[in-house]
């Protein structure tokens, strides 16, 4: 085995983690919701993301589980069969993600050189968006110790350094006594939760804590993963909790609820307090490209990440065996490409079918949540069978509490998941009049699809890997 992977400080990991779940450029969602992003972004954290991260946390610390992530966990106490769906659905609605990612950074790009045709024109951006994944992907071929690199830098330059400058700014702006766009009454911290469309933004705050558990596939690279696994997820839940309250909050204040994108709005709440303080347009264009650095490290993370867990079942058997081929960085090379290869194909068929403003995008992006959460259902299942039948498996690590907060935590999270789950196939408000039902029906169609898709493989693959031991 290659040495130059090994070992993974705290820092690194930390740096990696992050970068897959703390994301600058969603501050403008949560702005959405005004002040109520306050008591979305804590209740969601507190229910679901402590929940994610802690069950993790004790799972990936478990002795001989340090190997695959979800796909280990999931395998040791549900079997292999349900370990192989998990680590496919977490794989393959990254695979969507990635061009959402990628649209942010191909705006902010068009933003910082003055050239609106590179976001404009589908054809500039579809191009853009394929150059910028396969340069990422292309970098991501030197193993771990590259993930890190780019990790430290776009995750303390492009997120936290990036989040600490808009809060100061929006600090002093408030201090000044300029105008607040938002009401801070006490009537504008709680949601009023007899409105459906409550429920659905709920969900869309809990999904934004998507990811914490993918990096677990890097746990065998880490320096002293018993004790720093833990460590980093914990802080990790600290850092996120603050930062997406304050950046969201920022925006609300200070860009008015009809004036602001949702693509661009992190770079509209930066345009307009530089230049409320006097600053240049260029301060706006270097604050794009460095915001870009986050995003960047995001896409680096996420490309490995999945993908190494991914390796795991395919050297158990359960793909084909050129899949289980890797580099001498020990990066599962044909699975990334096949990702690679996926990831193209939605770039063409979402960039040249309208963006952001067609139907086929807005089911593609519900499909990826719908497919996720049922990821989360098992990782949920998996811990609640780890603490009942096999609590004597050695880890360094245990949710606090003893066995019943133990499965009082799981619980919890399973039963956020299945109620995002099901919100999740309500149609949003931006498809428009009479395209429900089409929506509807093409994103459960779809969905069916593709929950069946790992089970068809591990009947034709796996079932023979297993015949032939």
């Amino acid at each position: 085995m290659d040495t130059s992977k090994k070992k993974l400080s705290l820092l690194s990991f930390f740096a990696i983690t992050a970068s897959m779940v703390m994301t600058v450029y969603e501050y403008p969602t949560f702005a959405t919701s005004k002040m109520n992003l306050v008591f979305y972004l804590l209740v969601g954290g507190f229910l679901w993301f402590i929940p994610v991260a802690l069950c993790s946390a004790e799972m990936a610390t478990v002795k001989g589980w340090e190997k695959g992530g979800l796909y280990t966990w999931v395998s040791k106490t549900l079997g292999r069969k349900w370990g192989f769906a998990a680590i496919f659905f977490q794989w393959f609605q990254i695979t969507v993600g990635f061009i959402t990612m990628i649209y942010f950074i191909v705006g902010a790009l068009s933003y910082a050189l003055n050239w609106p045709a590179l976001n404009t024109n589908v054809w500039l951006k579809l191009i853009a968006t394929l150059v910028i994944f396969w340069l990422i992907t292309i970098s991501q071929f030197g193993g771990t110790k590259n993930t890190a690199k780019i990790a430290k830098v776009g995750f303390f330059v492009g997120i936290v350094a990036t989040g600490i400058i808009l809060f100061i700014l929006g600090i002093v702006y408030i201090a000044q006594g300029n105008p607040i766009k938002v009401s801070f009454g006490s009537g504008a911290w709680i949601p009023d939760f007899t409105k459906i469309n409550t429920l659905v933004v709920f969900v869309s705050f809990i999904l934004a804590y998507a990811g914490v558990e993918s990096s677990a596939s890097h746990v065998k690279d880490m320096d002293n993963p018993g004790k720093n696994y833990p460590k980093a997820i914990l802080i990790l839940v600290v850092a996120t909790i603050l930062l997406d309250t304050l950046g969201g909050a920022t925006v609300a204040a200070t860009i008015p609820q009809d004036q602001l994108s949702l693509d661009t709005g992190v770079i509209q709440a930066y345009s307009y307090l530089i230049h409320h303080f006097g600053g240049g347009e260029w301060m706006v264009r270097l604050i794009a490209v460095v915001i870009c650095l986050g995003v960047i490290a995001e896409i680096a993370a996420w490309v490995v990440g999945p993908s190494t867990a991914m390796l795991e079942a395919a050297e158990n058997g359960l793909l084909p065996k050129q899949m289980a081929k890797v580099n001498q960085h020990n990066v599962p090379i044909n699975i990334v490409l096949v990702q690679g290869i996926i990831v193209s194909i939605w770039a063409v068929v979402l960039t040249l079918g309208g963006g952001g403003a067609n139907l086929s995008f807005f089911v593609a992006m519900a499909l990826t949540v719908c497919i996720y959460l049922v990821a989360y259902v098992l990782l949920f299942l998996s811990y609640i069978k780890l603490v009942k039948e096999k609590d004597d498996l050695t880890r360094t690590y245990h949710i606090p509490g003893g066995k019943n907060v133990k499965i009082g935590v799981a619980m919890v999270g399973l039963l956020v998941s299945i109620f995002s789950f099901f919100i999740s196939f309500f149609p949003p408000s931006d498809i428009g009049s009479g395209k429900g039902g089409t929506y509807l029906a093409i994103l459960i169609i779809s969905w069916l699809i593709i929950v069946v898709i790992p089970f068809v493989i591990y009947k034709y693959v796996g079932e023979k890997a297993s015949d032939k031991k």
